[in-house]
């Protein structure tokens, strides 16, 4: 959803570098899911919580950055792309990414008696996917941008991305 927001309000080129700081950030997850990294994190006692209230904290700024965004029409073409560096923080923040990792490092062995071609293997065909699926969001923004240049169209489309994500924060909190 970011990446076509991106797309949308600044174009395919100008957010190729928050889709370099979203493939670069889930690079880093899946090589401390796969080297065990996380796993070790999450066995010290309050971590778990505390990494999940965290993204929910995330998520909340986030929420609030996407809801009072103003409209698509009013955004300056001059204004400043998202960066790597947000790119790579979502990432790094997002649990939806480190459950679907944790599924695949230890749920699926595709090279018997060899972790490290495993793990490099996994590694490699998840990154070409993401690469595809981000660059295939972002053209579908930067493709709908003329569509959401109402004020009321992207206002709508602004509250409803906004919301999805405080559900999916929702969905993050500790019980």
């Amino acid at each position: 959803m970011s990446l076509a927001a991106a797309g949308a309000a600044y174009g395919a080129r100008r957010s190729l570098g928050y889709m370099a700081g979203l493939a670069f950030g889930m690079l880093v997850v899946m090589t401390a899911v796969a080297t065990g990294v996380v796993g070790m994190l999450l066995t010290v006692p309050g971590v778990a919580p505390l990494a999940a209230i965290g993204a929910v904290v995330y998520f909340v700024y986030l929420a609030w950055r996407i809801a009072t965004a103003p409209p698509l029409a009013e955004r300056s073409a001059a204004g400043q792309a998202p960066s790597i560096v947000p790119g790579l923080a979502l990432s790094l923040t997002n649990p939806k990414g480190y459950a679907a990792m944790l599924a695949l490092f230890s749920g699926h062995v595709i090279v018997r008696e060899r972790l490290l071609a495993d793990a490099a293997l996994k590694i490699a065909v998840t990154m070409a996917i993401i690469v595809l699926v981000n660059i295939a969001w972002l053209l579908v923004g930067a493709g709908l941008a003329r569509y959401l240049r109402s004020p009321r169209a992207s206002r709508i489309l602004n509250l409803a991305f906004a919301a999805l994500l405080l559900v999916s924060a929702v969905a993050l909190l500790p019980l």
